[in-house]
């Protein structure tokens, strides 16, 4: 059964990234879960249906990617320090270019 979430993100070249935040609680969100187990999806932009696979970001592409979002929310490290665990970045990939 298909299931619906609203989540803010960015682009990164033909890329969308979000994090992976249940209201900055400690729990996994339901939909990060999900993708986990099934990572293909759709997401529906202003600029309409995007066919991607989702992925967790790792290293390198973690780092730049968490600093650009900061630069959006001054309060993300304080935010994620409240989590027990680390905060996935999420990597929504064109499923053209997804391996």
């Amino acid at each position: 059964m298909p299931r619906q979430v609203v989540i803010g993100y960015f682009e990164d070249g033909r890329n969308l990234v979000t994090m992976a935040m249940n209201g900055w609680g400690p729990a996994e969100p339901a939909w990060w879960l999900n993708l986990q187990d099934h990572p293909d999806a759709i997401a529906e932009t202003r600029d309409g249906a995007r066919q991607v696979r989702a992925r967790r970001a790792q290293g390198e592409e973690r780092e730049r990617l968490w600093s650009r979002w900061a630069e959006i929310d001054k309060n993300l490290d304080e935010y994620a320090a409240r989590r027990p665990t680390e905060t996935a970045v999420v990597v929504l990939e064109p499923r053209d270019a997804a391996a």
